[in-house]
C-alpha cells in the first residue's frame, strides 16, 4: 500500500478557524493505476476519520453485485484495521433505484448488523461504468 501524506487546513489555521491535521492518501497497490489515471484517492485519512470514495461492482446479478461492493468495503476497512461497524456515513448512488432498493437493502443488512450509520440514498440516471447499478461510499471512524 502506498501513502502519501501532505498537510491540509494550513489557511484554516492561519485564520484560526480549525487545526492542521496531516491528511494521508490511501491507494492499495492494485489501484495505483487509476489513482495515476483518474487522479482520485481510494481513501483519505484525516485524525481517526477515513473518507473513502465510492465503490462499484459490475456483477450481472443485482444481488451479486451489491454483495461485491460490500465484500470491496469490508477488506477496506480490515486493511486499515476496521470493520464495517466503523462507518459512521454512507451515501448510495442507485440506478434504477425503486427496481433495485430491496434487493439493495437485503444485502446491506447482512453487513450491517449494528451500529447503523447515517445513509443517504440517491436515485441517479448512470454511475460511471454501464453495468453497476449501485455505487457506495462511506466514511469511518476507527480508533
Amino acid at each position: 500500500m502506498i501513502k502519501q501524506t501532505i498537510l491540509a487546513a494550513a489557511a484554516m489555521s492561519v485564520l484560526g478557524i480549525g487545526e492542521i491535521h496531516a491528511q494521508e492518501r490511501i491507494v492499495p497497490a492494485n489501484q495505483q493505476r487509476a489513482y495515476d489515471q483518474f487522479h482520485y484517492a481510494p481513501a483519505v485519512k484525516v485524525g481517526n476519520t477515513y473518507y473513502f470514495s465510492g465503490v462499484i461492482a459490475g456483477d450481472e446479478d443485482p444481488e451479486a453485485q451489491f454483495a461485491q461492493v460490500f465484500e470491496r468495503i469490508k477488506a477496506m476497512l480490515e486493511e486499515q484495521g476496521g470493520s464495517i461497524s466503523n462507518i459512521v456515513e454512507m451515501t448510495t448512488f442507485h440506478v434504477n433505484m425503486s427496481e433495485h432498493i430491496q434487493t439493495f437493502m437485503t444485502v446491506k443488512d447482512r453487513y450491517m448488523t449494528e451500529n447503523y450509520p447515517a445513509w443517504t440514498a440517491i436515485g441517479i440516471e448512470q454511475l460511471f461504468s454501464p453495468r453497476a447499478l449501485v455505487e457506495v461510499k462511506v466514511t469511518a471512524v476507527i480508533e
